[in-house]
């Protein structure tokens, strides 16, 4: 079978017959299945691979598994480490007692024994791609507990702790079975908020514990609790992977680490640590560098504001302003607008702090207020590269904000962020920091305002009926909802019991017209900028909410929380 593969991929010119030898020579020293050797070595693609394997063998091959859910079968006996090592899930249970187990390299014959074993019954081979079952652990194991290390407290060892304190590179934290306790215990607590799609870890601590915290979806989860005489074995982990200074506990401090989730994902990790009445509060923010960046037309745009959005990015200056509070995916936001329009033709330049992810064909700088880079600098110097696309994180004081607008005056589309409540208050904000009203209105483009609300659970989606009261708040009439139905989460095993699983943004699109730019020119306060644009076509942040909820994708009292002040 190995050869007929083999031969295929000859023929179709994706191997050559040296390259071929050489795999089988490989496989026959190392054990490792040709399959994986393939991969590694880069020769084929994933996807060439198995598909030539799904013709050769008639082995299914699913490219999407959002589709299956896993047997609590296999969850309850299989760990979520084995799991991960081995890159199997089940995507079924036939009625003989089979299991249909998901693979991406189903010649390695003796992981999927050892799978069989550990079930007691038949695994018959299901063809998926790496990153596909790496989703699919994520979700089939997010909200149960897994594996559980347990901490003996003779083995607590201080040295352990900063032995470590010299390693460079990146650690793999699912490779942790010759570690310490403290520190497994560490990187499973890790692991689990990457797993259940953590924004940040909270570890505080309290008079007779450390609690444990996840934000998950903008919302924080108590995970578990750790008695106090760990507390401080565990905070000197986290102070030893980011590289801070172990011995200060009384000043706030700062540092970073990057880690990996098996051989696929890589995590950037910001730590922050702050000391307390009861100890240390250390927090983590959790950056996934191998996420994909969303493109504009999957950020929860409705069709009409794509469509003005679109209209927006082809200006060849002027600035595009997005606000909201920290955490409402304004990031995101430029990244997407910025990938559209990114092309070899143009040069485009960023300035962040920090640089949340990686993209391709832009250069990127980080902002280092240590070493005098400021945003205000930076934006200066990045006018001396001929750039015709600028991004600056974010706007933050006059000097910034007179920078940026000389360069959108001067023929450059610039890229910024706000935080403000509401569009209209970006505006004014910008006059209160000492930009004239004339600078302001002939440079702004659009404010592009924003919230993320988080999205119904698909797999306990519900319907109900709600009172005319419940939706009239978000000014919703019955008639407006199919049949008079809204949905919720009733919540389950895969949401966390949550009823919401992911977030999507609702946005508050303002457009500088003759309307709002008189207003501006005549310094009018926000409420009055937002009357003249409301009676423009601006839909607010709460109507854009309301047509989530028509749509079945949120609810109205997600849409309530994050609009409190859209009144």
């Amino acid at each position: 079978m190995r050869r007929r593969i083999l031969k295929a991929l000859v023929r179709e010119n994706l191997l050559t017959e040296q390259q071929v030898e050489e795999a089988l020579a490989e496989e026959q020293s190392t054990g490792e299945s040709f399959d994986r050797i393939l991969r590694e070595k880069g020769w084929v693609t994933e996807e060439r691979l198995l598909t030539v394997i799904h013709r050769k063998t008639l082995w299914p091959y699913e490219r999407d598994l959002t589709k299956f859910k896993c047997p609590d079968e296999f969850t309850s006996e299989v760990p979520l480490h084995q799991a991960r090592k081995s890159m199997l899930i089940a995507i079924g249970l036939d009625d003989e007692g089979t299991f249909r187990v998901a693979t991406c390299e189903p010649f390695n014959y003796y992981v999927m024994d050892e799978i069989g074993k550990i079930l007691e019954a038949e695994v018959r081979p299901i063809l998926s791609g790496r990153t596909e079952i790496t989703n699919f652990i994520n979700r089939s194991y997010a909200g149960k507990e897994g594996d559980t290390y347990q901490i003996d407290r003779d083995e607590i060892d201080d040295d352990i702790l900063t032995d470590l304190s010299d390693e460079e590179g990146t650690e793999d934290i699912l490779n942790d079975q010759d570690k310490a306790p403290i520190i497994r215990k560490v990187n499973h607590l890790i692991f689990d908020g990457y797993r259940m799609r953590s924004s940040d870890i909270h570890f505080q601590p309290l008079e007779d514990k450390l609690v444990i915290r996840y934000r998950i979806d903008g919302l924080l989860y108590t995970k578990e609790e750790i008695s106090k005489d760990l507390q401080n074995a565990v905070l000197t982990r986290l102070k030893v992977m980011s590289k801070m200074d172990i011995a200060e506990r009384r000043l706030p401090q700062d540092g970073r680490a990057t880690c990996k989730i098996g051989e696929e994902a890589e995590i950037d990790i910001r730590f922050n640590s702050v000391p307390t009445a009861y100890g240390e509060r250390v927090v983590l923010r959790l950056l996934d560098k191998t996420s994909k960046t969303y493109s504009l037309e999957k950020i929860g745009l409705a069709k009409e504001d794509y469509r003005k959005v679109n209209s927006l990015l082809s200006y060849q200056h002027g600035i595009i302003l997005v606000t909201g509070p920290t955490g409402s995916g304004k990031t995101t936001t430029l990244y997407a607008g910025i990938s559209k329009i990114n092309s070899p033709s143009i040069n485009c330049i960023t300035i962040e702090d920090p640089i949340e992810y990686h993209l391709s064909g832009i250069s990127q700088i980080q902002v280092s207020e240590k070493k005098g880079l400021t945003f205000a600098k930076g934006l200066r110097a990045l006018l001396r590269q001929d750039p015709d696309v600028m991004m600056v994180g974010e706007i933050r004081d006059e000097e910034t904000a007179r920078v940026a607008i000389q360069a959108a005056l001067t023929g450059h589309l610039v890229f910024s962020t706000l935080h403000t409540n509401d569009a209209p208050s970006s505006v004014t904000r910008l006059l209160d920091i000492g930009i004239e009203p004339y600078l302001v209105a002939s440079s702004v483009i659009p404010v592009i305002a924003q919230r993320l609300v988080r999205v119904i659970c698909p797999d306990c989606r519900s319907e109900y009926e709600p009172s005319d009261e419940e939706i009239g708040e978000i000014g919703l009439k019955r008639d407006d909802l199919a049949n008079g139905l809204a949905y919720l989460g009733m919540g389950c095993d895969i949401c966390i019991e949550t009823g919401y699983i992911g977030r999507t943004a609702i946005y508050e699109i303002l457009t500088i017209n003759e309307s709002v730019r008189e207003k501006i020119i005549n310094r009018s306060n926000a409420s009055e900028i937002k009357t003249a644009a409301v009676a423009s076509g601006m839909k607010t942040l709460r109507t854009d909410g309301a047509r989530k909820v028509v749509e079945g994708e949120s609810t109205v009292e997600e849409v309530l929380r994050v609009t409190q002040l859209d009144v």
